[in-house]
Parts: structure tokens; C-alpha cells; sequence
């Protein structure tokens, strides 16, 4: 297994040292998929100093069509173009929070990789961990330049479409939900009109990622329960899923820190593979 040298996680001491670094920028992720306003007037509120706002469906998505998840992959131009308007280069540090669980942070670091944006952080805890440890919070809107920002490349092989599902699982790939247990088997489902799971797919909820606090556990035990889920397959062939490919990230994310990179994502998820009511539909554990 491919083992990184450095974590894609930074704690909040670190990142207080660096937040006045014109260099480094931070990015408030903050997100609620049942009430869509709550980041943003949540960073209204209070937020790290500095920090940018991103909307997961304006900023981190584009609108969706017909045949799209509810959180379809923004173009790699309208998001380079996005990112740029937030003062990020090529040569900036992105650090990416939200409320603790990196569960909207990740999506962003996730797209920062596509791009082929090494120099990316999520901030371990997020915001809770920050106003716990006692560090200054602003309210005002901040200003800053823009910058030019250029894709060193667009990863789309990190990317699975729909159409792509069955010959991956029938290739031996291991398709990972990431959504609670209770949405996996179906037994409630509180945003998408149809409950279940994708057949074969197996469930790791990105809650089993993080304590009780929201900080991601140690590399050595994600590393340890990850390499148990892929059962000997290399961590290339592990496909992340979730209801729309948002809190999917979390789980690529867990895995870059446990060590083990390569994973794609299943970009449309849940929401998506029930656009066609052709596409088969599984309740309950898996046999």
C-alpha cells in the first residue's frame, strides 16, 4: 500500500501560526443539504479570520441536469476561475473547514486534487475545534486580490460515472458507501426520493472516520480498519459513494490519511443512480 509522508490534515495550532500568511487561504465550507442558507449565515456570524466562503451548491457543484446527482462536479474552468476570485494561485495553501467532521471540507480538498493542487489542508476539527481552543473569530466580509489560478491538470481518471459501476464491480473494484447505516439499507432516507444502496456497494459511514469531536482518527487505526475493507485490493480500486459525492470526499480524505491513496470517486452517488428507475435498487445488509 502507498503510504504518504505527510498528513492532508493541519490542527489549529499550526494553522493560527500561519492564518495572517498572505500565502495560505482559508476557506469556510460550512454546509446544511436540509437548509442550504445555514453556511453562509453561519460565516456571517463568525468565521476564522480571513476566511473565504464556499458554497457546496453554487461554488463546490454546478446546477444539475436531468441525469445529474444533486451535486454534480463543477467544470475544471468555472472552478479555476472560482478560486482565483478567492485570492488562490498555484503557489497559495488552501486550508478548508467546516462545523468538525471535514464531511463538506473534504469536498473541496478532493477538488483542489483533481486540479492537481498539492498544496491542500483541511483543518483538523474545524471551527469547533478552533473556537475550543480560544482563537479570535471575525464577522466582517474580508478583502483580498485576486489571483490567477491554472489546473496542472484535471484528474479524470480519478473520477467513476454511472455508467462505469457495473464493469467496476465486476472487475473486483470495491464500491464504498459512505452514508449512515440507516440510509444504506434503506430504512430511512430523508433527502433523495428512493431508499437503498447500490448493489455490491458496501457501507463505511464517514462518521466512523472521526471522534466524538470531529477530529479524524489516528492514521494508524483508519489504516488498519481501511485495509481490512479493501480485503487485499490495492487502494486504487476502491471507489468512494454517498448520497451526492459530498461526504464521499470525507472517505477519500480518511484514506489520505491513513495513508493509502488512489481511491476515486463515484462523483454522482446515490443521488444519481436513481435518476433511472431501470438501475436496480438494494434494502437492507448486505447478504
Amino acid at each position: 500500500m502507498c503510504r504518504m509522508k505527510t498528513s492532508p490534515l493541519i490542527d489549529v495550532a499550526t494553522l493560527r501560526e500561519r492564518v495572517a500568511d498572505p500565502g495560505w487561504v482559508v476557506v469556510d465550507c460550512r454546509f446544511t443539504l436540509t437548509d442550504p442558507q445555514a453556511g453562509r449565515a453561519a460565516h456571517a456570524r463568525s468565521h476564522i479570520p480571513g476566511a473565504r466562503y464556499a458554497d457546496l451548491d453554487q461554488d463546490l457543484s454546478r446546477r444539475p441536469g436531468p441525469r445529474d446527482g444533486r451535486h454534480p462536479l463543477p467544470s475544471a474552468a468555472d472552478l479555476a476561475a472560482r478560486l482565483g476570485s478567492w485570492g488562490i494561485g498555484n503557489g497559495s495553501t488552501v486550508v478548508a473547514y467546516d462545523e468538525g467532521s471535514g464531511a463538506i471540507a473534504a469536498r473541496l480538498w478532493w477538488l483542489l486534487g483533481w486540479l492537481g493542487h498539492d498544496r491542500r489542508l483541511v483543518l483538523d476539527g474545524g471551527l469547533a475545534a478552533w473556537d475550543a481552543a480560544g482563537y479570535p473569530v471575525e464577522t466582517q466580509t474580508p478583502r483580498w486580490p485576486p489571483a490567477v489560478f491554472e489546473p496542472r491538470r484535471v484528474a479524470h481518471d480519478s473520477v467513476v460515472t454511472t455508467e462505469d459501476i457495473p464493469a467496476t464491480l465486476a472487475a473486483g473494484g470495491l464500491l464504498v458507501d459512505a452514508r449512515g447505516a440507516p440510509r444504506y439499507r434503506g430504512e430511512q432516507e430523508p433527502i433523495d426520493p428512493v431508499a437503498g444502496h447500490v448493489p455490491g456497494a458496501l457501507n463505511r459511514p464517514f462518521g466512523e472516520n472521526v471522534t466524538a469531536g470531529g477530529r479524524f482518527r489516528a492514521a494508524g487505526e483508519l489504516a488498519g480498519e481501511l485495509e481490512g475493507l479493501l480485503d487485499g485490493r490495492a487502494a486504487s480500486q476502491l471507489v468512494a459513494m454517498c448520497g451526492s459525492g459530498v461526504t464521499a470526499c470525507q472517505l477519500l480524505l480518511a484514506m489520505a490519511v491513513a495513508g493509502l491513496e488512489g481511491g476515486k470517486l463515484y462523483a454522482g452517488s446515490w443521488s444519481e443512480w436513481i435518476r433511472d428507475p431501470a438501475r436496480p435498487v438494494r434494502t437492507g445488509p448486505l447478504p
